[in-house]
């Protein structure tokens, strides 16, 4: 089972716009990270979910655009900033298809310290906006990453 993890990309200011849309830099990044994806790997998901937020749901629509076949994409619950990163890694044990989550930080970086070091306070990925990583889940239910992909390592 795969879990993939993806950051919002870049956002405008609150005051500029009060809903955080995907700023210019913003779309130019996700489109550039999905755009890569969506050829480079072989990613099979039904379903994207994000938080709700307008930023994250505007990066999981770029990227599922970019994916065959493109994905559902639909409002997840506990995917919020502050949110409680042990609800996923619990879900994520029982799931059997594989998922991706859009979000926000801090929970995007506890939710992957608690799968792949089972402590949320031991970091192990850095999200930069955009970034989306792979983990995947082995038969003893522990988690490794297979690959992180950002803005800034695609050409």
């Amino acid at each position: 089972m795969k879990l993939y993890l993806l950051r919002h990309a870049q956002a405008n200011p609150a005051n500029k716009d009060p809903r955080k849309g995907l700023s210019e830099t913003g779309l130019a990044e996700i489109r550039k990270v999905a755009a890569y994806v969506g050829g480079a790997k072989n990613i099979k998901v039904k379903a994207i979910l994000h938080s709700g937020k307008t930023r994250a749901q505007q990066t999981a629509e770029i990227i599922a655009a970019e994916l065959d076949p493109s994905p559902r994409v639909m409002r997840g619950n506990n995917l919020e900033p502050k949110a409680d990163p042990t609800v996923w890694m619990e879900r994520a044990l029982l799931m059997e298809e594989d998922v991706m989550l859009v979000g926000h930080l801090p929970h995007l970086g506890r939710l992957a310290a608690c799968l792949v070091n089972r402590d949320e306070n031991k970091d192990a990925l850095t999200f930069a906006n955009a970034t989306l990583a792979c983990l995947s889940r082995a038969e003893s239910s522990t988690w490794q990453v297979e690959w992180l992909v950002s803005p800034e390592t695609v050409k």
